[in-house]
């Protein structure tokens, strides 16, 4: 059995200097990922924080904080929650899991892998780092709309250096993102075990390799933009996003959503790779309609990038049928996927452990997401509801419900994989509903809110009839969802050391190459070469199936760096 991922083997006399020093300069895929997760997991923290101030201020009517202060606290909660947890912790998992699944040993490039890590620090910290600088943090909203990001504008605070490092900082995550996107390309493609063609690799695998290219097909599109709007802000010639120098803030649009709508896939396809894990297993039936699954996958990816304009219906500078026909067209393979899990459930032996429980969630709440989604498709509707609050609970309900919650099942799923002990399930169970009744207390009544027309972004509203009411429900949604995470944050740190030790190495009884070796795996992963005859493998060779041949004359398969 090998030892618990990031402890001292017996007899290492290095001392705890010396085990800080090996995880700072480790290239192990395995620490990488766990590294990448535990950071994610504080900027989340922040993040989750600064929701709680912004629900705190729209408890009720008349304002706690000035304006200036309160755009900071939303443009930083979003742009944490969106580029510092939901994406680089999905990437966490991936780190350590796909290596595993395709039966390699490392990532393809394991320095270019560590490196992405310290990059993404580094523009996580810069972006923060903002708050300690006279004018603080950014404060023109995640979407850094021009002309209220720029200099020129007589905006409430246009030439904060807090701007300027959130800038940066993002150029810099795209940097890192761009990089393990390129090195997941290269792993998926070239380092898969004998016999696991394209349509055996699991489907966390085939999520993570769709989301690989769409990554590096976007993300620099998006560096482009922040790079000009730099150079804008900053008097290094730029006239190209500011109208009163002969720019145009809707080119602004144009590049920042046609990377940000890819995005949200991005930060969605994971999390559905990993309920696609979960719910078979569970419900001990192998997934439904793999193949379907699979071209699903495919076609989200590709029709992501056709749809970006949508939102941008009331710029007036949008061709609105194609985009509209577009956006309808990409529920197609949404909705193939619903299907699909609801029929893998279906007459399924059904396990409601906490990753189960987490997983039905995902199904429940992004399916909320997704048809409001599909409201924002119709273009009249679009523009009554612009800017209000629906948007933001849509939004939320796509990610904050549907992307988090297949995250906290695949930490459920996958935490004894790692470390080699199990989660509390009591506690585990409790983290689940007050998530899902918190989330729901904040999440639905916005959508209410937005129907009834109360706009987005503002630090106090109108005392309108039940506009009070709905902001306090979602106010104490609000911390009731983070009484849950702190839960969930205990439960972590006590199981670490003194949760339920794992005795298998397939607790879960699942079928897919990771739960082949020890848990948690040893440093070059597998004792012996796994050979695959199906997208099961370990289930096949529990049942004689012939999944795994002869290890005799096989060595493990070789990686460079």
């Amino acid at each position: 059995m090998a030892t618990l991922a990031g402890t001292v083997p017996t007899g290492y006399a290095g001392g705890r200097a010396q085990v800080l020093l090996d995880w700072l300069t480790t290239v192990d895929h395995k620490k990488i990922g766990i590294m990448y997760v535990v950071a994610a997991g504080v900027f989340g923290l922040v993040g989750g924080a600064l929701s709680l101030v912004v629900r705190t201020e729209l408890i009720e009517t008349g304002a706690i904080m000035g304006a200036d202060t309160y755009n900071q606290m939303f443009t930083m909660h979003a742009s944490i929650m969106l580029f510092l947890f939901i994406m680089p912790v999905a990437t966490g998992f991936a780190n350590y899991v796909v290596p595993l699944q395709i039966g390699a040993l490392d990532m393809a490039f394991p320095r270019i892998n560590a490196l992405s890590l310290w990059i993404f620090l580094f523009g996580g910290i810069l972006m923060l780092s903002a708050f300690a600088f006279d004018g603080g943090a950014a404060a023109a909203g995640w979407t850094a709309y021009p002309p209220i990001s720029s200099n020129t504008a007589g905006n409430i605070q246009p030439a904060g250096v807090g701007m300027d490092l959130w800038l940066v900082g993002v150029i810099a995550l795209g940097v890192a993102s761009t990089a393990g996107g390129l090195n997941f390309l290269v792993t998926i493609f070239k380092m898969r075990a004998p016999g696991m063609t394209m349509f055996r690799m699991p489907m966390f695998t085939w999520t993570v390799l769709v989301t690989a290219f769409l990554v590096v097909l976007a993300t620099p599109v998006l560096a482009s933009a922040l790079i000009l709007l730099f150079a804008d802000r900053n008097g290094a010639g730029g006239v190209f996003f500011d109208p009163a120098t002969g720019g145009q803030s809707i080119l602004w649009q144009n590049l920042f959503w046609f990377y940000s709508h890819p995005a949200v896939y991005i930060m969605i396809l994971p999390p559905m790779g990993i309920v696609s894990e979960v719910l078979p297993v569970f419900s001990r039936k192998p997934l439904f309609g793999y193949r379907a699954f699979v071209m699903a996958t495919v076609g989200i990816g590709l029709l992501s990038f056709i749809v970006w304009a949508h939102h941008m219906f009331t710029t007036g500078g949008v061709f609105l049928p194609f985009f509209m026909a577009s956006t309808f067209l990409i529920g197609i393979p949404t909705g193939v996927k619903m299907f699909n899990w609801m029929a893998t459930m279906h007459k399924g032996s059904l396990h409601f452990n906490t990753a189960m429980l987490f997983a039905v969630g995902f199904v429940m709440l992004f399916l909320i997401g997704g048809i409001t989604g599909v409201f924002h498709a119709a273009v009249p509707v679009d523009f009554a509801l612009h800017d209000t609050y629906f948007v933001v609970g849509h939004l939320h309900y796509v990610l904050a419900t549907g992307a988090a919650f297949g995250i906290f099942a695949a930490s459920y799923f996958w935490f004894p994989k790692m470390f080699g002990r199990f989660l509390n399930e009591g506690l585990g169970k409790i983290h689940f509903w007050s998530m899902f009744i918190g989330t729901n207390m904040i999440f639905w009544p916005q959508l209410m809110l937005g129907l009834d027309g109360m706009p987005r972004r503002i630090n106090d509203y109108a005392d309108n009839p039940g506009w009070e009411l709905m902001n306090q429900i979602a106010t104490v949604g609000a911390f009731v969802a983070m009484v849950g995470a702190v839960i969930f944050l205990f439960n972590v740190v006590h199981s670490i050391y003194w949760g339920e030790k794992c005795e298998e190495d397939n607790p879960w009884d699942a079928g897919t190459l990771e739960w082949a070796t020890t848990s948690p795996p040893p440093v070059y992963n597998f004792d012996r070469l796994p050979r695959v005859r199906s997208e099961r493998p370990v289930f096949d060779e529990r049942h004689g199936l012939g999944a795994y041949a002869s290890s005799e004359g096989e060595s493990p398969p070789q990686t460079s760096s």
